[in-house]
């Protein structure tokens, strides 16, 4: 179960947001039923990038075990 405040992965590239599939985003709003979820995407810094509305089949909890994160510099 996804959660407002949970760290999810993105699962597919939304170019129109310059966002890549693997880019780490929090949910800010569970939409009724877990039927969607808006989702913050920040750089490093703290600064915004996006916020989009995106569904279960989109993004994934980000797992604590067997995983490891990267950068990339983005637009």
């Amino acid at each position: 179960m996804i959660n407002e405040l949970d760290v999810v992965i993105l699962k597919v590239d939304l170019p129109e947001h310059h966002l890549t599939t693997g880019d780490l985003g929090t949910v800010v709003h569970v939409y009724q039923k877990q039927k969607g979820f808006e989702v913050e995407f920040t750089a490093t810094d703290g600064s915004t990038l996006a916020v989009v509305t995106l569904l279960p089949t989109q993004i994934r909890l980000a797992s604590a075990k067997k995983e490891i994160f990267h950068v990339r510099k983005v637009a």
